[in-house]
C-alpha cells in the first residue's frame, strides 16, 4: 500500500496547536513510509470563512518545516485541492446516491424541523430525522433540483472498527442518522465532501481530533453506501489547557502558531513539542531532531488520553534546541533580534558575543536583555543592588571597596578570558569575600542587566577600556 495522507483545515482563522499537530502526525506518517503528503482546503462553509486564512495556514505549515507533496499552491493529479471549486465531482457523487435510492430532497422547513425536535424532547426520545423521513417515490428520487438540502438515506446498523489510536471502538444502530450531505447553497457539508475527497484522492490514513469519534459511524455508513474502502482511521485525543480541565482553544489563550516564531521560538523546537504532546517512542528521550521523529514515529504509541499544552515545557525544548545550532546557524536565526543598539556593528564581533549568550537564551527575543549592554552604555539601576538579598547587606563603603579592588587587580590584565578568571580568583583571597556576593558585584557594575555569562568570558569580550570605565563610574556612584 503506498500511503497517502493528508491535512485538510477549513479557513475559518488562524493555525493552532491542535490543529497543526494533526498535520504533522498526517506528515510524520507520510515522511516514514515514502509517502505522499496533501493540503487540502475544506472551504464549503463561506459563512465562518476568514479573509487571509489560507495564506495564513500555508504560511504555518512552512515555518514549522512541514511541505506537501499535492495541493493548493503546487498542484497534482487530483486538482483542484480547493473543495469550493470541486462542486461538479460532489455533484456527480451526490447523483450516484440518488439513483441508488440512498439520498433525497429533503422537504421541511427549519420551522418544521425544530417542531420535530421539540417534540421528540416532550416525548423523551432522542431527535432521529430518519425517524421524520418524507415519503419518496421511486420517480422522486430522481427530482432533486439543487434547490432543497439534499440529504443521505442512511442505513443504521451495529458497527466495530479499529481506530489506530483508540483500539477496537463499536457503535450501535441509534448512532447513525440521516444527514445533510449538500446544502440548498450548492455547497456539500463536511460530512460528506472530505469522504468523496479522500476516495477521489486515495487517501490511506486518515487522522482527526476526537471531536469526530461520535460522527464516525454515520461516515462508515456513507463509506457502505459509496461503495468505497475505509481508509485507517486514527483520532487524536483533545490538546488540553494547562490545568487539564477543557480542550485548548483560541478563547483559552491558544495562540497563532506563527506568533511563536515572531517570539522567537524555533520551527524545529516547536516540531518536537508538537510530536511528543500526546506521543512519546517509550524511552525517556525528549530532544527529537526532525529525522529522528520521522523514524521513530508510530500512530500505536500515541496516548489515548489528552495532553496538556505546557508552555514552560515549549520553552525549555526551545533552549535546548537553540544549544544544538551551530553559531553560524543560530547568527543566521537572529537576524531580526539583535538590539537596536547592535546596527552598524561588524560581523565578527556579534558572532563573538553570541557565542558567549547561547547557552543562556530560552528564546531568540531573549538576546536584547542579554546582548545590549556589549554595544551600548547601560544605565545604572542601583536596585539591582539594593533589591539583592546578599548585595543589599553590603555598605558603600564596602562596594566601593570590592569594586577599587576589581579595578586595580584588571588593570594588569591581558583580559584574556584565562588572565581575567586568574585576576578574580585572585581577589577572591585577597578580599576574602565569597564568588557569590564579589562576583555579582562585579557583573552588576558593568553590565547593569539581569542575567549574564560567565563573568570572565563577559569581562573579556567587552574589553579591558570598557570594564575598568564601567566598574569606576560604579566606584563613583556609591560614593
Amino acid at each position: 500500500m503506498t500511503v497517502r495522507t493528508r491535512f485538510a483545515p477549513s479557513p475559518t482563522g488562524f493555525m493552532h496547536v491542535g490543529g497543526v499537530r494533526t498535520a504533522l502526525f498526517a506528515w510524520l506518517i507520510a515522511r516514514q513510509q515514502s509517502g505522499t503528503f496533501i493540503l487540502r482546503i475544506e472551504d464549503t462553509d463561506k459563512v465562518r470563512e476568514v479573509e487571509g486564512s489560507i495564506t495564513q495556514i500555508e504560511n504555518s505549515l512552512k515555518w514549522l518545516g512541514i511541505s506537501w507533496d499535492e495541493g493548493i499552491d503546487v498542484g497534482g493529479p487530483h486538482a483542484p485541492y480547493l473543495q469550493s471549486e470541486r462542486l461538479p465531482i460532489y455533484i456527480e457523487w451526490a447523483n450516484k446516491l440518488i439513483a441508488s435510492g440512498r439520498a433525497y430532497a429533503d422537504p421541511y422547513t427549519q420551522a418544521e424541523l425544530e417542531a420535530f425536535r421539540e417534540q421528540a424532547k416532550v416525548n423523551k426520545q432522542p431527535f432521529l430525522y430518519r425517524n421524520h423521513r418524507p415519503e419518496i417515490t421511486g420517480q422522486q428520487t430522481t427530482e432533486w433540483d439543487g434547490t432543497q438540502p439534499l440529504r443521505f438515506k442512511s442505513d443504521p446498523k451495529s458497527y466495530n472498527w479499529t481506530d489506530a489510536v483508540m483500539g477496537e471502538l463499536s457503535a450501535g444502530p441509534e448512532a447513525i442518522d440521516d444527514f445533510i450531505i449538500i446544502k440548498s447553497d450548492g455547497y456539500p457539508t463536511y460530512n460528506f465532501a472530505h469522504i468523496v475527497d479522500d476516495a477521489e484522492m486515495g487517501i490511506t490514513h486518515v487522522l482527526r481530533s476526537q471531536e469526530f469519534i461520535s460522527s464516525t459511524p454515520k461516515f462508515l455508513n456513507l463509506y457502505d453506501a459509496l461503495g468505497v474502502d475505509r481508509p485507517v482511521l486514527a483520532t487524536l485525543p483533545y490538546v488540553m489547557a494547562i490545568d487539564g480541565k477543557k480542550k485548548l482553544g483560541k478563547r483559552d489563550g491558544a495562540k497563532d502558531i506563527l506568533e511563536y516564531g515572531h517570539q522567537g521560538y524555533l520551527p524545529e523546537a516547536m516540531m518536537n513539542f508538537l510530536a511528543t504532546l500526546g506521543w512519546n517512542d517509550g524511552t525517556e528521550q525528549e530532544i527529537f531532531a526532525e529525522s529522528e521523529l520521522i523514524s521513530k514515529f508510530s500512530l500505536d504509541r500515541v496516548q489515548k488520553s489528552p495532553a496538556r499544552f505546557d508552555e514552560a515545557r515549549l520553552l525549555w525544548l526551545n533552549g535546548q534546541h537553540i544549544r544544538l545550532l551551530s553559531l553560524d546557524a543560530l547568527y543566521e536565526r537572529v537576524t531580526d533580534f539583535w538590539p537596536a543598539s547592535a546596527v552598524g556593528v561588524d560581523t565578527d564581533r556579534k558572532k563573538l558575543v553570541l557565542g558567549l549568550v547561547q547557552d543562556r537564551l530560552k528564546t531568540l527575543a531573549d538576546l536584547p536583555l542579554l546582548t545590549e549592554y556589549f554595544f551600548a552604555e547601560p544605565t545604572i539601576n542601583w536596585s539591582m543592588i539594593t533589591d539583592n538579598k546578599q548585595l543589599s547587606l553590603l555598605t558603600n563603603d564596602d562596594i566601593k571597596s570590592y569594586l577599587s579592588a576589581a579595578h586595580d587587580g584588571l588593570k594588569s590584565s591581558d583580559f584574556s578570558s584565562e588572565s581575567v578568571q586568574q585576576t578574580l580568583n585572585t581577589l577572591l583571597e585577597t578580599t576574602g569575600q565569597k564568588p557569590g556576593i564579589l562576583f555579582s558585584l562585579i557583573r552588576i557594575a558593568v553590565s547593569w542587566a539581569p542575567f549574564s555569562p560567565a563573568l570572565n568570558d563577559t569581562l573579556s569580550v567587552l574589553g579591558k577600556d570598557t570594564v575598568l570605565a564601567r566598574l569606576q563610574s560604579a566606584i563613583e556612584h556609591a560614593a
